[in-house]
């Protein structure tokens, strides 16, 4: 099974010229779900992984699956506002502009080792952003996992000069 065959491409979303990757029919699809969780998860086991941090939305769908087969805790990243207790928050920059992600102060414990998860990687303000935030509650972000990565884009790269490695399962060319 090729992953990327289960991906659909969607053109001109949200905006002319961007082709739009749709992991939801990857979703629905039972086998090609656990292949992608099964291709997630594999390097990661045995490496005792306390956390897993899903980037809002999709990444709570992955995430969730990854920490079940990690048999680890789980720390939703969302956009500001959406948390109930007390958070922290960190400003990080977009294509064109800036947005705000925060996850509860108390979420990770000094030292302890997060697998940051979601579902694409395009420029990669979003996963630096969540990996400044974590580093910064003293979480060793071990690597940061997507089951989608835009190359020309150059968000993984971002995220591994940071001194974060990162796991994709299936890249497409251009936006």
């Amino acid at each position: 099974m090729n992953l990327a065959d289960t991906i659909r491409a969607i053109p001109d979303y949200p905006k002319p010229g961007i082709t739009f990757r749709d992991i939801t029919t990857l979703l629905g699809d039972a086998r090609a779900f656990r292949r992608a969780v099964d291709e997630l998860v594999q390097p990661f086991a045995g490496l005792k992984i306390a956390k897993i941090a899903g980037i809002e939305a999709r990444g709570f769908i992955l995430g969730g699956a990854v920490a079940h087969q990690l048999s680890a805790g789980f720390i939703p990243v969302r956009k500001k506002g959406k948390l109930p207790h007390e958070t922290v928050s960190v400003t990080y920059q977009l294509e064109y502009g800036t947005d705000e992600i925060e996850v509860h102060k108390d979420a990770v414990k000094r030292g302890e080792r997060v697998l940051l998860v979601d579902d694409l990687i395009a420029t990669g303000g979003t996963a630096e952003g969540a990996v400044s935030l974590l580093s910064s509650l003293g979480a060793e972000v071990v690597a940061a996992c997507f089951i989608v990565d835009l190359p020309d884009l150059g968000g993984a790269d971002k995220v591994r000069r940071l001194g974060v490695p990162v796991r994709t399962l299936v890249s497409f060319s251009g936006h």
